[in-house]
This record gives C-alpha cells, structure tokens and sequence, in this order.
C-alpha cells in the first residue's frame, strides 16, 4: 500500500467515527431500542464525563468547586469514577465486537481509553492552593449526571407528554446553557456577593440576625423559603412588566419543548440578577447556614422538576407549593397564561396577589414566547437582549 493510500485509510478511519458521531449530535428525535445506539449514546456521554473528571482531578485547584472540594469524598468519587469507566468501556467495547453502531462506538472507546491513559481513577492528587480562579468542572459533571439519572426517569414514570422525546428539539442549546450556567458558578458568586455586600451591608442588623437564627430549623426553613420566593415574586413579575427586563427574560421563556433540562435556558446576566434581588433579604435577615443549605436545596430541585415532563395527582397540594402543572402554565402562550403564576417555590402567593392561571383547560396548549421571535442558539440568546429586534415590546408570557 503506498503512503497516501495509507494516508487515505487512516483519514477516513478517523474520519468517520467523528462526522458520525458529530451529526448524531445535532439530531433529535426518540432513539429506537435494539439497534446499539441507547447504549452507545451511553457509552459515549460516560466516556466523555469520565475524560472531563480525570482532568479535574489532574487540576482541582483550577477546575473544581472549593465548597464541593471540602465537602465530598475524593475516595467515593474515585469508585464512582472507576464504574462509569467500565461501564462505558463494556457498553462500547460490547457494540464494536456486535458490529452495532461501530462509528459511534469507536469514539466511546477512544474517550474511555483517552481517560484511562491519563490516569483514570488513579491520579494522585497533592497540596494545591485553595483561592484560585476556578470553572465548575466537578459541580457540572455530578450535577449532570445525577439530574440525568433522576429526571429522566421521573419523565419516563410519570410523563405530562407520552411520546416526548429525552432528546427533543432544540436540546442541544439548552445543554449549552446548562454547561456554561455550572462553569460560571465560581463568577456569578463572587459577583453576587460582591453586590450583596456593597448594596445591602448597610442594612445588616446583627442583633436581629440573631433572632431570626434562634428560630428552630424547621420554621426558620419554611420561613427563608417564603422570604426568597416573595422576593422572587417581585423580580419574576418585573421581568415580565417592564419591556427592558422581557428581553432578557424572553430567553427564558423562549423553551417549546418543557423538560428537565428547559429550566437551564437563560441568559447570564438575569441568572445574576435574580440570585442578588432574592438572597439580599436573607442575606439582611440572617439566616442560619443550615437553612440556607435547606433552601439550596430545595431551590436547586424545584428549579429542575418543575420544568420537567412530569405529571402526578397533586390533589390539594398545588395550591400550597408549585408543581410541574402550575409551573408548566407560566411557560405556556395560551391566552389565559400570559402573565401568570409567578412564584417559585409556594403556589398560593399567586393566588394572594390574584395572579394564578384560571382556564377550562387541564393543560397548556403551547408553549414559548408569542411569536417565536427567539433565535436558536446559544451565544445567539445571549446576545438577543442587546439586538435591535422586531420582538413585541411588552411581555407575551
């Protein structure tokens, strides 16, 4: 064989597992079982968390979490890590002697391979300074494999939807979101807190910081819950009011499609608004660390589920608390639901303000903003707020 045959043959050897893999990718639409590709694209997402994971632990001071860092076990991650390794390599290396998907596959196999020749669950990690500039590799990868796990699987139990799709359209730009929203997490929170601080400092009492930390864990729970979601209100509600904050809210709502992963559209400077306007007054009330934890809590988990493909008989509960139904509607561009069900967390703060949907009908017809003026793609919606556009000046939502 002479050397540009062989030149020839090994292009197209790495060629075409990567073109393939590269438009799967930009598909959408339900994998059909039997045919290796739910398992590759298994393989291949394990694959590739495990290489971004490998280098984390290659430079932790520069690609994880210092809260996260003091709190988990680097030994568990290391088991974890190890599993996803071998199952990623089993679930490929099994489709490539099957001959099934064998392009796709390929690549699931590099990846694997790639993570393992770098160290695998075995790199050895050393004194390293804790105040660096940090992206939130670790916080992305556990939190996107964990919400995979969870919510997919509540989707597939107790679906809104039958039939909907795990990748529907436009899934790629919400993934993109997602990632960036987790890699920023280190700046947004210096930036909040910054903000809180210089804007809100004044207004500390430490006196009545104490009190309100005396309170029992329960209450004191309930109560920085309903303090955070009355705030949220108030600059939910703006955004919708005022037509400058619509265009950075438009994002939002821009979603067709409502899954777990919808909730992770927005743009970056509402994502930093939003968090000062709702921690500055239980920055200024004081509350205890343990219910502000809570509170992470249960924000991080409603801010998911509740955008998901879930339905379940809530009964009396969906006037207390927001559900996937109540939720849903906000999202909706029904005429009944432009400008509705504001609250995060309690349901009956919009039925206080008279702000609750009131329709006939037992779920939203459509979804997105009125008009579908929003263009597709990431860096294109982050850059939307600041374009001369034909967007209705007013919130559609």
């Amino acid at each position: 064989m002479s050397e540009h045959s062989k030149r020839e043959a090994i292009e197209r050897a790495v060629k075409a597992p990567v073109a393939e893999t590269r438009e799967l990718l930009q598909r959408d639409g339900e994998l059909k079982p039997g045919l290796g590709r739910i398992s590759g694209v298994i393989a291949l997402s394990l694959g590739f968390l495990c290489l971004l994971a490998v280098l984390a632990f290659h430079f932790p001071q520069y690609l994880t979490t210092p809260d996260l860092r003091h709190k988990y076990s680097v030994d568990v991650l290391r088991q974890l890590l190890l599993v996803a390794l071998l199952v990623a390599g089993g679930m490929s290396l099994g489709n490539l002697i099957l001959n099934r998907q064998r392009n796709l596959n390929i690549v699931a196999f590099v990846l694997v391979i790639a993570a393992t020749a770098l160290g695998g669950s075995r790199v050895p990690v050393g004194e390293f300074p804790d105040h660096t500039p940090y992206l939130a590799l670790d916080w992305f990868i556990l939190d996107l494999l964990g919400s995979t796990l969870i919510f997919v699987v509540i989707e597939k139990l107790f679906p809104l939807y039958r039939g909907q799709a795990i990748f529907r359209k436009e899934w790629q730009t919400d993934l993109k979101h997602f990632a960036v929203n987790h890699f920023i997490v280190g700046l947004a929170l210096l930036t909040v807190n910054f903000l809180l601080h210089h804007l809100f400092g004044w207004l500390v009492s430490s006196n009545f910081q104490q009190a309100v930390r005396d309170i029992p864990f329960l209450p004191q729970l309930l109560l920085c819950v309903l303090v955070a979601d009355l705030a949220q209100y108030g600059t939910h509600r703006a955004y919708h009011e005022v037509p400058f904050l619509w265009r950075f809210h438009a994002v939002h709502h821009s979603v067709k499609t409502m899954d777990w992963l919808a909730g992770s559209r927005q743009h970056m400077l509402e994502l930093i608004a939003t968090r000062v306007c709702v921690l500055a007054p239980l920055y200024i009330l004081g509350f205890s660390e343990a219910a502000m934890n809570g509170y992470i809590l249960i924000v991080g988990f409603q801010a998911v589920f509740n955008h998901a493909n879930v339905h379940l008989p809530w009964g009396p509960l969906k006037y207390l608390i927001v559900t996937p139904d109540f939720h849903h509607w906000h999202h909706a561009s029904d005429d009944e639901a432009i400008d509705r069900n504001y609250a995060a967390h309690y349901a009956f703060i919009d039925y206080l303000f008279g702000t609750a949907v009131k329709s006939t009908k037992k779920f939203p017809e459509r979804y997105g903003v009125v008009g579908d003026y929003m263009p597709d793609g990431f860096v294109r919606q982050q850059l939307f707020p600041f374009r001369r556009s034909k967007a209705p000046a007013e919130s559609p939502e």
